[in-house]
């Protein structure tokens, strides 16, 4: 990434111009300046079920997405990846049944449908829409993203035979303090509340009736006084529990807070804790007993241990290296393998295996390259 000296002015102005692009097909994808940089749109990682483990990479300077399957401390492409798009994709997510993959590109989500042997075959299904990050609610009825062009959450429902999506209600948000810049939308997994943050705009929270697909914004939100303030991407614990949120500027580093009733978020003793330059992906590992940020501005990635009350403690080796600018984090669906995806390249996806000695050290198994490197990854999404 490019690293200048121009002032928050510059990266709010540019920001608007992305938007602007967005709605003639052209959304621009090399990251705005020193603050702003092109969001993380992973989805997650993985999460238990059965079936060969997957990753998936959105390429988003060759327009491609890669596929791998993940074996024994190796990945093997799939056949036919990368499949050539046509597009630069800006996010992606594996739908539970690991029978989609979801992709957006500028102006449209994309339904790509998963064969047995991990290839992808493109479906006529998706819908014209400019969305930042894409998630799916647990039991796979409603895929969500979050707006480019409006202060709204786009829902659609998923047709279970097809993959294909259908749109209902799009609630929209507050304003409020800060220059909102879409960053992540995040489903708990308990299938409730639905979290979207919106860099420098801070968080907003809604509720989720899953039988129904009725989406309310909770007006529950996290604002910031400082516009050097930046909410980069959501991870939350399995029970639903307790929020994390990756926080780059000033007071910068994992922002923690409970989850009480109705999505209220209160802060947790210490927070934030700190991280490396600019924490922009976040994850937890499948015990919840450990969590992990990409530092894209130092091309590492921050382990801690989860204490009591969900303090945060560095663990030992942290921080480790990664590929050059790594933005992006998920998960293998058994927790095996912790998985990197860096824009700069160099190498464009990492895969860690934990520290049979050292709990929650990350020790680096293998690397690959997802397309021409580097092909400027922007997410990954692995299957369940």
């Amino acid at each position: 990434m490019m690293r200048n000296g121009f002032g928050m002015g510059w990266r709010r102005d540019r920001y608007q111009e992305i938007r602007i692009l967005a709605l003639t097909g052209m959304l621009a994808l090399t990251g705005c300046g020193d603050f702003f940089v092109p969001p993380d749109k992973s989805g997650g990682g993985g999460g238990g079920g059965t079936g060969t483990a997957r990753v998936y990479v959105a390429n988003a300077t060759t327009g491609s997405i890669a596929g791998f399957t993940i074996g024994t401390g190796k990945l093997t492409a799939v056949p036919n990846s990368p499949v050539a798009l046509g597009f630069a994709p800006v996010a992606v997510v594996v739908s539970p049944n690991n029978g989609y993959l979801y992709v957006a590109g500028s102006t449209s989500i994309n339904v790509y449908a998963i064969n047995t042997d991990g290839s992808l075959t493109a479906k006529n299904n998706g819908v014209l829409i400019s969305v930042a990050s894409l998630d799916v609610s647990p039991d796979g009825k409603w895929l969500f993203g979050l707006d480019l062009i409006q202060n709204i959450v786009d829902e659609f429902q998923i047709d279970a035979s097809s993959g294909g999506l259908t749109p209902v209600a799009t609630p929209g948000y507050d304003a409020l303090n800060g220059n909102i810049v879409p960053q992540m939308v995040k489903v708990s997994p308990l299938g409730n509340l639905v979290f979207c943050a919106l860099g420098t705009g801070g968080d907003r929270v809604f509720t989720l009736d899953t039988a129904t697909g009725t989406l309310k914004y909770s007006g529950q939100a996290l604002t910031f006084d400082s516009a050097t303030t930046s909410d980069n991407a959501l991870a939350v614990d399995s029970t639903g529990s307790y929020l994390y949120i990756a926080r780059s500027g000033t007071n910068g580093g994992v922002a923690a807070y409970s989850i009480g009733a109705g999505g209220v978020l209160n802060a947790i003793a210490g927070s934030p804790f700190r991280a490396g330059s600019r924490p922009f992906s976040i994850l937890l590992d499948k015990t919840g007993k450990y969590l992990y940020v990409a530092n894209r501005t130092d091309s590492t990635v921050s382990g801690y241990s989860i204490g009591t009350g969900s303090a945060l403690t560095a663990v030992s080796g942290s921080p480790f290296s990664s590929g050059q600018q790594v933005n992006t984090l998920g998960l293998d669906p058994g927790g095996t393998y912790l998985l990197a995806g860096a824009n700069g390249g160099n190498p464009d996806l990492s895969m860690y295996s934990f520290d049979a000695s050292s709990p929650g050290k990350l020790n680096l198994a293998t690397s690959a390259a997802t397309d021409t490197d580097p092909a400027g990854v922007v997410a990954i999404a692995v299957t369940h």
